[in-house]
């Protein structure tokens, strides 16, 4: 098979799609490898490091989109439209229940587009999504406390207090894998963290390995506007597999949030777990709206791109060789591969998307026997 690697085209987006050891490991099963010069520069991965790898250096964007298979980090940008075509296999984080005109672009163009984010497995895990959510929660912590310091907007509030004057108060709304890291460098801080999230099970569990370091609240609309009315610092940890993240926070809860507060919405790519919440970027990532700052970036993996590269690669290279090998075979044998696809030669293969734009709905194999 032929296979693509762009440059990625988002702000600041320093992630690659694949490391030179995926590379090796497609030439050495025989496929080829065009990868767009310059691809890996932002994780300090060189062109040279990729040719060692078997792959060709192309030095157009086309040419690399021109493959049977574009493997990608961030969802294609409108400028990247024009590059897609049918039976194309693309690769990559997509976040569809969010973006209509890219849902619309993939249709039109019969694209068979897998999301990493909805890959799934049986036992209900995402692979491909966790360890971004992993880089992502961890960093909101930080990106929060430093959002906090007068200089940037905040409160003035320093996370860990000192002694004799309080901590940070943190409020993270979900217990999954975003909130559960975020908690963790929150707790290590020194902060006063509250976690909140309808999961019983996950509030045991945070319950159960920080013995009393945190708090834990169902999560209701009592609860959340009791805590984040005395909170210093809001994260945004909601996840709706494949589909838009509900309202939690709406835009007439801000009045009454303390001036100076910070929300860090990770589910932006969602759409925002916060009314108020729009994309912003690296160069210009955030906002104030009722005197409450908005960090609001759609790629914060970003920032620290070789270790999300390599982290991503650890779980995508798997199926990556799966799908050259197989190609949409390895979807009809693979159920998680089945819960990625989204959209195949102008059919809506995953549930949310489709209710959220109101379209029909062909279940995966249904769609790749008929489109054969």
């Amino acid at each position: 098979m032929l296979i693509g690697l762009p440059k990625e085209t988002k702000d600041h987006e320093n992630r690659v799609g694949m490391t030179p050891s995926t590379v090796k490991a497609l030439t050495r099963h025989g496929h080829r490898v065009l990868v767009q010069s310059g691809a890996g520069e932002g994780s300090f991965l060189s062109d040279a490091e990729y040719q060692s790898a078997g792959a060709m250096i192309v030095s157009r964007a086309e040419d690399a989109w021109a493959a049977q298979m574009v493997v990608k980090v961030k969802e294609p940008t409108a400028a990247e439209y024009s590059y897609l075509h049918r039976d194309m296999i693309l690769f990559t984080y997509l976040h569809l229940a969010s973006d209509e005109p890219l849902t619309i672009a993939l249709l039109e163009h019969g694209v068979t587009g897998i999301a990493y984010e909805t890959v799934q497995t049986e036992g209900g895990q995402l692979p491909l999504l966790t360890p971004m959510s992993e880089v992502a929660g961890r960093m909101a912590t930080q990106i929060g406390a430093t959002y906090l310091q007068k200089t940037y907007g905040g409160r003035g509030v320093l996370m860990g207090g000192v002694p004799g004057v309080a901590s940070a108060n943190v409020a993270i709304l979900g217990a999954g894998i975003v909130g559960t890291n975020a908690a963790r460098v929150a707790v290590g801080s020194g902060a006063q963290v509250t976690v909140l999230d309808i999961n019983h099970d996950r509030l045991k569990y945070l319950d159960d390995i920080y013995h009393g370091q945190l708090q834990t609240r169902i999560s209701d609309e009592y609860n959340i506007e009791e805590v984040i009315y005395n909170a210093d610092l809001v994260i945004g940890a909601v996840l709706i597999p494949g589909g838009r993240a509900p309202w939690l926070i709406t835009a007439g809860m801000l009045p009454n949030m303390r001036k100076g507060s910070v929300i860090v919405d990770v589910a932006v790519d969602q759409g925002g777990c916060v009314e108020t919440t729009r994309p912003t970027t690296h160069s210009n990532p955030t906002y104030e709206l009722d005197g409450v700052v908005h960090y609001c970036v759609a790629n914060m993996p970003s920032a620290v791109p070789r270790t999300s590269t390599f982290a991503l690669n650890a779980q995508t290279a798997f199926y990556t060789l799966r799908l050259a090998d197989e190609g949409l075979d390895a979807v009809r044998k693979n159920l998680a591969l089945q819960y990625g696809l989204n959209t195949h030669r102008g059919s809506v293969t995953y549930p949310a998307v489709a209710k959220e734009f109101g379209l029909s709905h062909v279940d995966p194999l249904q769609a790749l026997e008929h489109a054969d």
